[in-house]
């Protein structure tokens, strides 16, 4: 049945049944890459098509009872039920329409740093590392370290994290979805392990995400003759080599200046092909940065310096208190939070911005 009333919804069935014939041409079926980017934009339209199906179910069956009123009493009943639902369907529906952020199902190249406040911050920066990790083990991510220097006593100056979802996740239940919410300086508020006078100190970490790029994305296109690849040697805390080959490597894009270096796998040729995959995650999330910035519609904030003023975020130890002050979150769970129960945090974040998505649509 033809429906005037949400022509968009109609687009996005048909676009959905293309997709699932192609799915099932063998030569289609056969190409991993092919299969991806439809997966992922079969999953992404799914919302939308199960919200469709079930106003339509009302409505057709809304349209079948008042048909049979006249006739039958209960039908009548019946019909009274199906007008108090019909709004709440369309609601559901209109909202799965609203554009969403077309890297949600992507997963994401992490990048944690410790700021301002020496030792203490990355130390502070190794409890986020592990914050991280614990999230992802909750959600069933998986989390791959790809580079990491650490200090002398356990702390963090930087590491750089691959965290990816298994198969091809529902953009609302992406890796890109919930994090992206992470990136910025987050200031944590406690005694440190270093301060022998027992005074609370204040220090910084920054976190940045980014969507990470397939290995085959058309969307960026590398010309080798831009890069500039050195190896060296890999090394560990203090800068001590940690092996005697040359496996490590330094990629600089030279049109941008962004510089990937990569040590974790085993070979010189693992650690290119990795610094080429965040490489063009990076070029990935430029781009989309400066689409955004053109449309005046920035989806999200970065983390630009390690000023503490810039914070997203204050985790209190004193208090066992945690604060996002973008949305004004607040519980004194900091344990919890810590040990990677996040998912009321980064449902605050979620629940705004979708609030505005919605407004915008309005």
């Amino acid at each position: 049945m033809a429906d005037e009333q949400f022509p968009a919804a109609l687009t996005a069935l048909e676009e959905y049944r293309n997709i699932e014939q192609q799915m099932a041409q063998p030569d289609v079926a056969s190409d991993p890459n092919a299969m991806r980017k439809l997966g992922r934009r079969h999953a992404e339209l799914g919302s939308i098509v199960a919200a469709y199906r079930a106003y339509a179910q009302v409505r057709d069956d809304l349209e079948a009872a008042r048909a049979m009123a006249g006739e039958d009493p209960d039908f009548a009943d019946e019909a009274r039920q199906l007008e108090g639902r019909l709004p709440a369907v369309e609601e559901s529906l209109r909202a799965a329409l609203v554009p969403r952020d077309p890297d949600d199902a992507r997963d994401v190249i992490m990048e944690i740093k410790a700021g301002t406040g020496g030792e203490e911050a990355a130390l502070f920066a190794g409890d986020l590392l592990r914050m991280y990790t614990r999230y992802a083990e909750k959600r069933g991510w998986s989390v791959t370290i790809q580079s990491e220097n650490s200090t002398e006593l356990g702390g963090i100056k930087d590491v750089q994290l691959a965290i990816r979802a298994k198969g091809t996740p529902a953009p609302e239940d992406g890796v890109w979805a919930s994090l992206k919410y992470e990136g910025g300086v987050h200031r944590v508020q406690r005694i440190p392990v270093t301060e022998s006078q027992g005074r609370i100190q204040t220090s910084a970490a920054g976190v940045i995400v980014f969507p990470e790029a397939d290995e085959d994305d058309d969307e960026i296109e590398i010309d080798p003759k831009d890069l500039k690849i050195d190896i060296f040697m890999s090394s560990g805390p203090g800068g001590q080599s940690v092996n005697t080959t040359y496996s490590a490597v330094r990629m600089t894009h030279i049109p941008t200046g962004i510089v990937v270096s990569m040590q974790d796998e085993k070979s010189q040729i693992q650690n290119r092909a990795a610094a080429l995959r965040v490489l063009k995650s990076r070029l990935l999330a430029m781009k989309h940065e400066q689409e955004a910035a053109e449309a005046a519609d920035m989806r999200h904030s970065q983390v630009r310096s390690l000023d503490r003023s810039e914070r997203i975020r204050t985790y209190n130890f004193p208090e066992n208190r945690i604060v996002d002050h973008r949305t004004n979150y607040k519980a004194y769970n900091l344990d919890a939070v810590l040990d990677g129960d996040l998912q009321a945090v980064i449902d605050s974040d979620v629940q705004a911005d979708e609030a505005q998505r919605l407004a915008k649509q309005e």
